[in-house]
């Protein structure tokens, strides 16, 4: 996934979940949309470098989105929108593995009272794929959630029924930043979600934890990380 016309800055502040301020290399400051809406903790660090998007709508009040921020020299993507898009591309062409035996992909597909980020199926089988956006490191760890998520719980329950009801069912979580070597649950913010997420694994659900490469140019599969409880 490539990024088009970004513009570089510099981070004042985050507040309000969704807003940050920020300095422009012209000078300019301006309140940008910040898409996360968890605590973005171990991303956040005042005059750090960050690029924004220019708005397509020119009605927004927030005229940039922000999309990524540069910590321990490294870029980490903030924006928790964009791994349903890219993952959904890797899928369809065979970039992640354990997709290649579907033939019709689908994105925001409901199932029960859940909607799921992808949805594919072939002859003879239906998957039903869940992504989450992981950017919290706790020393070389990569984490998840970085807040308490009721919803994300949810997720994992369903996707256990489905895999009962004979579905195949898969948990992918994108680690957005390459400072990191293994995944686990962040059993200290969420004990509910860690233990959802251990009885998932154990019904069966799978689980995928990629590492993503992002750049002011584009976001990129590396590699298939470790994970453990």
């Amino acid at each position: 996934m490539e990024y088009k016309s970004l513009v570089k800055g510099y981070l004042l502040r985050r507040y309000k979940r969704f807003l940050a301020d920020v300095r422009f290399e012209d000078g300019t400051t301006a309140t940008v949309h910040c898409p996360n809406s968890g605590s973005m903790l171990s991303c956040l660090e005042e005059g750090a470098e960050v690029y924004c998007s220019p708005a397509s709508d020119p009605k927004r009040k927030t005229r940039f989105t922000w999309e990524m921020i540069r910590i321990n020299n490294g870029w980490i993507g903030i924006n928790t929108s964009l791994p349903n898009v890219f993952v959904f591309e890797w899928v369809k062409n065979g970039i992640l593995p354990g997709f290649n035996r579907y033939t019709d992909f689908r994105r925001e597909v409901t199932s029960g009272d859940s909607r799921f980020d992808i949805f594919c199926r072939n002859e003879d089988e239906e998957c039903f794929v869940e992504v989450k956006n992981v950017t919290l490191k706790v020393g070389d760890e990569a984490q998840f959630p970085d807040s308490v998520t009721t919803r994300g719980k949810k997720h994992l329950e369903t996707l256990i029924l489905l895999k009962k009801s004979g579905k195949r069912a898969i948990m992918v979580y994108t680690v957005q930043r390459m400072d990191v070597s293994s995944f686990a649950p962040a059993k200290e913010i969420d004990p509910e979600y860690a233990g959802a997420l251990e009885r998932a694994v154990k019904a069966g659900v799978e689980v995928l934890v990629v590492k993503v490469e992002v750049t002011p140019g584009k976001i990129s599969y590396h590699s298939l990380m470790e994970y453990h409880f």
